[in-house]
């Protein structure tokens, strides 16, 4: 029934052609042998573009065809003299021709099926007569073939193995390298001795990749071959960051306006896509290198090609120039040199069983085989015994691969029959017939060496390991090119000579559409355009190139290294002591200490003189102490932050300046308070806490109000050393302090500055004598300055250690300067000025004499005594000198017998001799006591007027 099926069609099909197309396509060459071995090689090119309906074949080929021809021949023949591979058992073939095209490589397989179905039918009815057409090269006594050598196409492999499969024949083909070839599910019956174009397009990738061609084009042939090949070099660049700039495919056959269509578009993608990338047959490199000569397009582009061109010379003729620098594929297989020798020494009269070689040979010299029955007609001239096949003479590239296809049948057979037949030279009743899956197991289990002495051996997809060579098409000299081996690749890697293909490295094209970036530069692409076409734009300084595509930011404290891979800690930076600023501040306060301690030193010293005694010298004490903890901290604040100097910090700098001023307000507050009380005409009270004790009381208090708010600081907010980032690219070492923990403590002695400026202005007019407060003054309003001065450049300068350092070493040395230097002037330069009398009174002064108790009584005399002031006033005398002097002497309280006396005079200094106008009320006193009494007060009279003035005179 299959048989009718398959026979109908092709009878039909002879129907409709002529004679001469039917005996074309029915050429065989057979060779018989007890087992027959099927083969399609592609003997004559395709059709052309305008012969495809007909499927008229082109012309002979020497390497894909009469090569590979002559290959299976004389293989067979090695085969079958050698003893060690099927003893006693003959292998035969029956060749016929694919023309690389899918629909003339079907009909031949339809032929080889058809064959053995007629075969099979024959046995089956013992060998009686059957109808066939008359046309047909005779059926009669032919064996079916157990499988099937080549066809060398993979899109004609697919084809052929879809019908063989069905009739359970085994195919082994030889340069069908399709990717898609290698499903089991689909082609269970197809086994290859070459690698998949999954290993090629990895080595094309590599050898791109090597170069740094990132933006090449890409060409594939129409059909299997091409387009499976092509996807696997898209999947593979796409995955190393190599673009496709264009794609394109055309058929090997297609006319020259589709080929200069495609180089036009190739065309438009220049300079910068120069690499094309070449998925194609021979014939179609062939056609791209005839349309660059028609365009002019030499040495613009480099082809990078398969192992459909490799090493041919049939692609490169006449076109050399065009073709120059091409890199290219070839499977690795070594020349046969056997071959050669057989094949080199064939002439038509020798070689009567290959029916294609007297048309090949007068196809090859351009000559006629007069009185040959295949004489050609188009030829003028007569071949004779001068022409030799060593003219121009290249064996086929994968000569090895055809014959290690055939050794792989042979031994494959052998296997089979060793395992059905042991013992048994011959084919036994087991293999007859032979099943075909059976010969597929012991296929795939094959194993041997192959011609060039590789391993031949099958993976489970019935693929061979993968091994290439690496050619590079080249000029060798003066319009002489060839191809030279430059490197290989297997599955560990590609090697390659550099040195080779390139002059040097400045010579090696560029094929790329952006330039790399810079260091520190990431990749930015263009909207609508592929990876590779992208704008440099520069990583922020604070940033590292994470990947080609993406900046980071280094964590804070970090910074990128030099070359921007990632971050390094940033060197943590605290002030030392060999720093210009440190020793500046340390120098700066080192002296105010030596001043402090001999300040202190000549205080101690001359403790009981007036100049110290009238300086309240228990609270200068106090500033001193302050003062010079003022300088300590200095050494604490330069000290490297530890957990113990930042208590210290907080501790000398709020306590110091505390310390200073708590003692000055509290001297301050006394001195206003004495010069309140001297301005009231009549002085009834003494004013409160006015003692030493008073005074070390208050200021003790102001300072341990100012130490609470440290201690209850530290407990808020403990001391602690952290980094702190005053720029992203600075880390500082500090003693973490809050605003609050800055703010509360100088706050505070804030306060008591501004306390002690108040006062200080407000007895700015004191008796020049007490001119203490005006020192006072004078201290407090720079501090003032210093302390404003401080608050912005402290909160707004990076310099803070500094800035704490140089406000707090000269607040106190104004202080120390301003208040204790002229004291110090006077005990050590001026000691005639230390005495008593040069710290009274000289201005104003009231005397009070009596006890004063009753303030009614004070009030009813203010009376009397201002009667008697005005009297004296109208009748007193003045002396040369202007000072006067009047007194009331005795008057009466209403509540007791208790006698006021008040004595008031009024010296206007202008020069050294005193002179002191006393009028009595009366001019005779009442009583002896009162006597006594007016003499103790002129005594003190003038003993005052001595001291201020050293000479002084009293008239009554």
């Amino acid at each position: 029934m299959i048989w009718i099926i398959l026979a109908l069609p092709v009878w039909a099909w002879r129907g409709t052609v002529g004679d001469a197309q039917s005996n074309e396509r029915r050429v065989v060459a057979h060779i018989p042998g007890d087992i027959i071995i099927g083969a399609l090689f592609s003997v004559h090119h395709q059709p052309t573009a305008d012969k495809v309906h007909e499927r008229k074949c082109g012309s002979v080929r020497e390497q894909y065809g009469i090569q590979r021809v002559e290959a299976m021949l004389h293989t067979l023949d090695r085969i079958n003299a050698d003893p060690r591979i099927l003893p006693n058992i003959s292998l035969g073939c029956e060749i016929r021709d694919s023309c690389w095209h899918s629909a003339v490589a079907l009909e031949q397989s339809i032929e080889f099926i058809r064959d053995s179905l007629v075969s099979s039918d024959e046995a089956e009815v013992g060998g009686g007569p059957r109808c066939a057409d008359p046309a047909a090269t005779p059926m009669r006594g032919k064996k079916p073939i157990v499988g099937l050598i080549g066809p060398g196409s993979s899109s004609v492999a697919i084809q052929v193995q879809n019908l063989l499969q069905l009739f359970n024949i085994p195919q082994i083909a030889y340069s069908a390298t399709s990717m898609d070839l290698s499903d089991k599910s689909l082609y269970k019956y197809f086994m290859r001795v070459v690698p998949s174009d999954a290993q090629q397009a990895r080595a094309m990738v590599d050898i791109v990749k090597r170069y740094n061609w990132s933006y090449v084009s890409a060409i594939h042939t129409e059909g299997n071959y091409g387009e499976s090949g092509m996807e696997a070099f898209k999947d593979m660049a796409a995955k190393e960051g190599i673009c496709i700039a264009h794609s394109g495919k055309i058929w090997s056959n297609a006319g020259e306006k589709s080929f200069d269509r495609l180089l036009e578009r190739l065309r438009a993608h220049l300079p910068k896509a120069r690499v094309v990338a070449c998925f194609c047959e021979g014939m179609t490199v062939r056609n791209i290198l005839m349309a660059m000569r028609r365009q002019g397009l030499v040495g613009e582009f480099l082809l990078v090609g398969s192992d459909g061109w490799a090493d041919r010379y049939d692609v490169t003729d006449g076109y050399v120039r065009e073709a120059a620098g091409g890199i290219t594929i070839k499977l690795q297989s070594a020349d046969v040199k056997w071959f050669d020798e057989y094949y080199l020494n064939l002439r038509p009269d020798n070689n009567l069983r290959n029916p294609w070689f007297p048309e090949f040979w007068q196809h090859r010299f351009h000559c006629r085989l007069k009185g040959h029955p295949q004489e050609s007609l188009k030829f003028n001239r007569t071949c004779n015994k001068r022409e030799s096949l060593r003219q121009q003479y290249a064996q086929d590239t994968k000569m090895g691969f055809v014959i290690n296809a055939i050794y792989s049948m042979a031994y494959g057979l052998h296997n089979m029959q060793r395992s059905l037949c042991p013992g048994y030279q011959g084919l036994c009743d087991a293999m007859r017939p032979i099943d075909g899956a059976t010969l597929l197991d012991f296929l795939m289990k094959t194993n041997f060496t192959g011609v060039s002495g590789e391993g031949i051996l099958f993976d489970e997809n019935g693929d061979s390991p993968g091994r290439y060579e690496i050619m590079n098409f080249k000029k060798m000299g003066k319009d002489y090119y060839d191809y030279i081996n430059v490197g290989s690749w297997d599955n560990s890697g590609l090697k390659i000579d550099d040195d080779e293909i390139w002059a040097s490295k400045d010579t090696i094209i560029k094929s790329v559409c952006s330039e790399p970036c810079d260091k520190g530069q990431i990749k930015v692409i263009r909207k609508g355009e592929v990876s590779c076409c992208w704008t440099c734009t520069p990583c922020k300084e604070n940033e590292f190139v994470f990947d080609e595509y993406t900046c980071r930011a280094c964590d804070l404290g970090s910074w990128p290294t030099f070359h921007l891979t990632g971050c390094d800690p940033i060197p943590v930076e605290y002030l030392r002591w060999g720093d210009p600023e440190p020793i500046a501040a340390v120098v700066f306060a080192c002296l105010g200490l030596c001043a402090t301690f001999f300040v202190t030193s000549v205080f101690i010293r001359f403790r009981d003189t007036p100049v110290v005694k009238s300086s309240s010298r228990e609270l200068c004490y106090i500033i001193l102490a302050g003062i010079c903890l003022g300088y300590l901290c200095t050494f604490s604040l330069i000290a490297k932050p530890h957990a113990a100097h930042c208590y210290l910090q907080r501790l000398g700098i709020g306590l110091s300046p505390a310390m200073s001023y708590s003692a000055l307000v509290t001297k301050t507050n006394r001195i206003a308070r004495i010069l309140a009380g001297s301005k009231k005409k009549i002085c009834t009270k003494k004013p409160r806490f006015m003692s030493a004790c008073a005074q070390l009381i208050i200021a003790s208090l102001l300072i341990l109000l100012q130490l609470g708010i440290i201690v209850a600081l530290f407990l808020m907010e403990p001391p602690q050393v952290i980094h702190d980032y005053p720029s992203i690219r600075q880390v500082n070492l500090i003693c973490y302090t809050t605003n609050l923990g800055v703010v509360a403590p100088l706050g505070y002695n804030g306060l008591l500055i501004l306390s002690c400026t108040f006062y200080a202005f407000k007895t700015r007019n004191v008796p020049a004598n007490f001119n203490e407060a005006k020192y006072i003054a004078f201290t407090m309003y720079t501090t003032c300055i210093i302390w404003l001065a401080f608050v912005p450049i402290y909160f707004g300068s990076n310099y803070k250690i500094i800035t704490m350092c140089f406000s707090v070493s000269l607040s106190a040395t104004v202080a120390l300067c301003c208040m204790f230097a002229p004291k110090v002037y006077i005990i050590l330069a001026k000691p005639e000025r230390n005495v008593r009398s040069a710290f009274t009174t000289s201005t104003v002064v009231r005397m009070h004499v009596g006890d004063g108790k009753s303030s009614s009584a004070a009030s009813r005399s203010s009376s009397l005594a201002n009667l008697w002031r005005r009297r004296g006033s109208a009748g007193e005398t003045l002396s040369s000198n202007g000072k006067s002097v009047s007194w009331a002497q005795t008057e009466r309280g209403s509540r007791g017998n208790h006698l006021w006396q008040r004595l008031s005079f009024h010296i206007k200094r202008k020069e050294n001799n005193q002179t002191a106008v006393i009028k009595p009320f009366s001019k005779t006193p009442e009583g002896p006591g009162e006597r006594e009494k007016i003499g103790q007060i002129l005594r003190e009279v003038k003993a005052l007027l001595d001291g201020a003035t050293g000479t002084g005179h009293i008239i009554v």
